[in-house]
């Protein structure tokens, strides 16, 4: 089994964003067992919240759902337990390394590498309100995740 961590910054918006689509992907084509997907927050401020509603709302939109979601913090155990962990932006590379001690493995990496955009960054909502733009990156990314692993 493949066991994959999306990472950003809160865990409300980009990474379980990505979590869920990644999942409706896999289930789409039947390899539920193949693999395990969560996601997880590099900060501590968003602790136990779920999906922020826009983020819910522009999963919604497209049949996916994302109930029982609530914000967790990346831990040190995680780059042991992951075979992939994979961050939205620079920030969350450099903060899921020093939560982790490291990256050793080469396990930890941008989700837009896999959609031929390497060192791009997926778009930031939180910031902007585009979760349309987020929507098409995380897609994009998941989808070359996929066909990838």
């Amino acid at each position: 089994m493949t066991k994959i961590l999306f990472v950003c910054h809160g865990n409300i918006c980009c990474s379980p964003m990505a979590e869920f689509v990644l999942k409706d992907l896999v289930k789409k084509r039947g390899l539920e067992g193949r693999y395990e997907i969560a996601s997880a927050a590099t900060s501590r401020e968003e602790l136990g919240n779920p999906v922020y509603p826009p983020a819910r709302r522009k999963l919604a939109e497209h049949g996916i759902g994302c109930a029982g979601h609530h914000a967790r913090q990346m831990t040190k155990h995680d780059y042991g337990y992951y075979d992939l962990i994979v961050c939205m932006d620079h920030a969350n590379l450099r903060n899921a390394a020093r939560i982790t001690g490291g990256d050793a493995e080469n396990k930890i990496r941008l989700l837009l590498d896999f959609a031929d955009r390497p060192g791009q960054e997926v778009a930031d909502p939180w910031y902007t309100g585009d979760f349309e733009a987020a929507w098409r990156d995380v897609l994009e990314g998941c989808e070359g995740l996929i066909g990838q692993i």
